[in-house]
């Protein structure tokens, strides 16, 4: 086999220090599904570099130890959901359509990474435990934000009567549940409901349905009664 042709066949590893940002990248998807599989305790950090494509030295080149890849891996989950949210609750729509883009951002951000709702779960029984030591930061940095945002959305809605009088306190969570549960429970509800729910088509069926549910369930018509989406 010729020099040339080998270069051909072979493809090179994934990521060199020349290279900063497409090998931070990959080792932080490959460190989110292990984590989000194996928990901390459980990950490897020689299963991330094979699944990044990059050996274990380059891994230490960018992050410490495991314990501060993990808090990178928490930090880029939560900032690039903060990043798309706010996109959204700073824009110029009416109040309506602001909460419905919310909702459809925040979907596809998941549908997009899909690793990630089982990842914050850890995280979130780590904090129940007392074995967090980054949900403060989190909480502080990008929960408490997008939630005070969303808030005044939702206040500002229903003082121009376009919303029901809801309490953010739990309609926030609710709308959160309804599409990360989606997707955590995935394996369940593939034996219950008979098919694939990650397929594509199921996936843009439950996003209009999460849409349906959550307009029907807060909007107000001119009468004052409650209205749904439309198709």
């Amino acid at each position: 086999m010729s020099p040339g042709l080998h270069q051909r066949v072979t493809a090179p590893r994934m990521g060199t220090r020349g290279k900063p940002e497409e090998s931070r990248a990959a080792i932080l998807r490959a460190a989110a599904k292990e984590f989000a599989e194996f928990g901390v305790a459980g990950a490897r950090t020689d299963a991330i570099a094979k699944q990044a494509r990059v050996n274990k030295a380059l891994l230490y080149y960018y992050f410490q130890d495991k314990d501060t890849l993990y808090g990178a891996v928490l930090e880029n989950a939560f900032a690039g959901l903060k990043e798309a949210i706010f996109r959204v609750l700073d824009g110029d729509l009416p109040v309506r359509e602001k909460i419905l883009a919310y909702v459809g951002t925040y979907f596809d951000f998941i549908a997009s990474h899909q690793d990630y709702p089982k990842l914050m779960q850890r995280e979130m029984m780590r904090a129940r435990e007392g074995q967090s030591e980054y949900i403060d930061k989190l909480v502080k940095s990008y929960i408490q934000p997008v939630f005070r945002r969303l808030a005044e959305v939702l206040q500002q809605g229903i003082s121009q009567g376009e919303f029901r009088p809801v309490d953010p306190a739990h309609f926030v969570p609710s709308m959160v549940a309804m599409i990360v549960f989606y997707f955590s429970s995935a394996p369940v509800m593939k034996k219950i409901v008979g098919f694939n729910p990650l397929a594509p088509e199921r996936v843009a069926e439950r996003r209009a349905a999460v849409q349906d549910f959550i307009s029907a369930a807060l909007f107000r018509t001119s009468k004052g009664s409650l209205e749904g989406v439309r198709p």
